[in-house]
């Protein structure tokens, strides 16, 4: 079970931390990782981390040096740092799970609920 948090409004520049906690399951076994869907857009992949120490991330284009992707074995959670907040980074986001890497920024097949970001000019 995974539940998202962190979500609100916020003007364009600022910064915002979401956080997941998971629960079930060996936390440190799974590549994680964060989806956003606009209004009226389909689900896009934000960013993943890699299972274990998480040594590996990967980033969509668009918020690459922008956001930060980290988590937190010891307390089964994960963390998404958006900093330089733009209009465009409005969304619902969503925390994911996946045994696979690759798979977590794709389909991965657990889900936690949404949390809203809105950003505003």
């Amino acid at each position: 079970q995974l539940q998202a948090s962190g979500g609100g409004l916020v003007q364009a520049g600022g910064s915002l931390r979401l956080s997941c906690a998971a629960s079930g399951g060996t936390f440190s076994n799974y590549a994680v990782g964060w989806f956003r869907q606009a209004p009226g857009k389909g689900r896009e992949f934000v960013a993943a981390i890699n299972s274990k120490s998480g040594g590996i991330t990967s980033y969509a284009n668009s918020v690459k040096g922008r956001f930060t992707i980290s988590r937190d074995n010891a307390k089964n959670t994960m963390s998404l740092q958006m900093n330089s907040l733009k209009p465009e980074d409005t969304a619902v986001y969503y925390c994911a799970l996946d045994l696979s890497f690759t798979v977590v920024q794709t389909a991965p097949h657990y889900w936690g609920q949404g949390t809203q970001v809105t950003v505003s000019s």
